[in-house]
């Protein structure tokens, strides 16, 4: 890592001899402050907190809102752990038959949504702190990759950024050395609560940048610091819950996402880091809206389709549609269970369905244990969630 003294920190020799090696210490984001935002910034920070006040109106008056927001959830830690190499997909996530395989990639994903509502309770507790995201952490690698890094602990030794087969030496970026790193996390803390006059959307880009920059867990800093921009914004009273996946757009730009983390780091450009942070979120935040408008539409047509065909036991194929919207891969057994009916009268309903056109077998080939798909909602979800 090439020597840096300037707006955005220092770099600080650690170590002697052939064991020497120079860590980065950021400056606190206070000291940044005011930005030079140009007028293009600007006008990006204005649309996309539009946007996002567009998502989370919207949010308000959606059918079964819950279900619908249960899904983004899923989506965005599908998305988040995809940056990071993970090539299950939503279906592999969704499947009851495999939601609970021994996979590390799929427990990944279950855990990011287990973190993330986790999150969101407690911070009805505590204040968005380094305790709670601790917490955090810990959920988020329980039984998953990274199980192993000492869970819900900041790290006790050096660590760094780079391939896999970097060292202290090697690699391009080294982080804060542990007494750096409790200081900056400190300093990290007292911003994020504090009622710094920055507009909440930039606010969340620097806060994800310093969170990254600072790595202070052994494993697990992508997926926590995606996250945390959630809760930032949560906090920031932008947003009443998850309504957004901001990992969509730096999964489709990862390497841009990856290269402006490492230029704030050597020039300390903050406002260019905000601006592509901004491009980001407000291209996620329409890809929301467009996403959740083609799921209230789905949602009128299906219900109008049941309404209008169903005959006999109209109750129960309203209720299998509410519970699509929550399991979009079923079997006819786990229709039974959670409709508390019997296995013929799930298995009459999967017939009217299949046959209104609302459920797709999957599997042709299988005389039992068939799977069925709510193709279309799945259609909706599945755009952007393909492995890279």
């Amino acid at each position: 890592m090439r020597e840096i003294n300037g707006r955005q920190g220092h770099t600080r020799s650690n170590l002697s001899g052939v064991s020497a090696y120079r860590s980065f210490v950021p400056a606190a984001l206070d000291a940044v402050l005011p930005l030079a935002a140009d007028n293009e910034t600007a006008r990006l920070l204005s649309s996309c907190s539009r946007k996002v006040g567009e998502v989370e109106g919207m949010s308000r008056f959606v059918p079964n809102a819950d279900l619908y927001l249960a899904m983004y959830v899923r989506k965005e830690a599908l998305l988040s752990s995809q940056i990071e190499g993970t090539q299950c997909t939503l279906d592999d996530v969704l499947d009851p038959s495999t939601a609970m395989a021994d996979t590390r990639e799929i427990a990944d994903v279950v855990n990011y949504v287990a973190a993330l509502n986790y999150a969101v309770e407690r911070m009805r507790e505590l204040p968005l702190c380094v305790r709670l995201l601790r917490e955090v952490h810990e959920v988020l690698l329980s039984e998953s990759r990274g199980y192993d890094k000492m869970p819900g602990d900041l790290r006790t030794s050096q660590n760094w950024v780079g391939p896999g087969n970097s060292t202290v030496a090697t690699a391009p970026y080294i982080p804060p050395n542990c007494d750096d790193m409790q200081m900056c996390l400190s300093e990290l803390e007292r911003f994020i609560n504090s009622d710094v006059a920055l507009d909440p959307i930039a606010k969340a880009a620097l806060v994800h940048y310093q969170f990254e920059t600072i790595h202070p867990f052994l494993d697990g800093n992508g997926r926590l610091g995606r996250l945390l921009v959630t809760l930032l914004l949560i906090n920031e009273g932008v947003l009443s819950r998850p309504v957004i996946y901001p990992s969509y757009q730096l999964k489709l730009r990862r390497a841009e996402y990856y290269e402006w983390l490492t230029r704030v780091r050597e020039t300390g450009d903050y406002e260019g880091w905000v601006r592509f942070f901004c491009e980001c979120l407000l291209a996620s935040a329409t890809d929301a809206c467009t996403s959740m408008e083609r799921l209230v539409l789905l949602h009128n047509d299906v219900q109008e389709r049941i309404m209008g065909n169903v005959r006999r036991g109209q109750p129960n194929a309203l209720a299998l549609l509410e519970l699509l919207e929550a399991h979009p891969i079923v079997k006819v057994s786990f229709l039974a269970e959670k409709l508390g009916v019997s296995r013929s009268t799930a298995n009459a309903l999967k017939d009217e369905f299949c046959k209104l056109g609302i459920l797709k077998l999957r599997d042709d080939g299988r005389q039992r244990y068939r799977t069925y798909l709510y193709e279309d909602y799945l259609t909706i979800l599945r755009d952007g969630v393909e492995p890279l």
